[in-house]
């Protein structure tokens, strides 16, 4: 496994060593003391999510504000997505910034999203299932969205009108963030 960390400082892109044979292949997903070798950050996780969509359909960009900000490591079983990762710490060099990376089964790469980060993707495959491990539990009351299609972030989703659902489309504008 290896690690390389983003252009936003504390976000990586996980790489896993793959053994691959004419059985099909087995990979470490995740290993604590080597995550903790590799990006300094020792994790508990404490729940695991899983989504199916069909092409087209944008999550996000969701958040949970402190005291129940999440870190997220996320990878797609199949099908594949265009992941998103803002940047929401008011005191980052990167405030507002974003980075995206395609996920794709075949490679198997993850990224570690830390705490203080707003987290999208779109589908780019029907039938494409996402999963991801969180730091703390999902707290309704903390829950944040800011808007996908926000000006000042001016993302680059790959798709015009994507399916998008109504809790979504009501996001916040980036620069009400408190």
């Amino acid at each position: 496994m290896r690690a390389t960390e983003t252009a936003i400082k504390g976000v990586y892109v996980i790489h896993p060593k793959i053994f691959r044979d004419d059985r099909g292949y087995f990979f470490e997903s995740f290993n604590k003391e080597k995550f903790k070798e590799l990006t300094g950050s020792e994790l508990d996780f404490v729940q695991d999510n899983q989504s199916k969509s069909d092409r087209g359909t944008l999550r996000g960009l969701h958040y949970q504000s402190e005291p129940h900000a999440q870190g997220k490591l996320v990878r797609v079983i199949s099908g594949a997505v265009l992941d998103v990762v803002v940047d929401i710490r008011k005191d980052s060099p990167t405030y507002g910034e974003y980075i995206s990376e395609l996920l794709e089964p075949h490679t198997q790469r993850m990224i570690w999203i830390p705490p203080g980060m707003a987290h999208g993707f779109i589908t780019l495959e029907d039938d494409t299932i996402f999963v991801y491990k969180c730091t703390e539990s999902y707290h309704p009351e903390s829950e944040m969205c800011i808007a996908w299609n926000d000006s000042d972030l001016n993302i680059s989703w790959g798709i015009d009108e994507p399916l998008v659902s109504e809790k979504d489309s009501k996001g916040m504008l980036f620069k009400n963030i408190k």
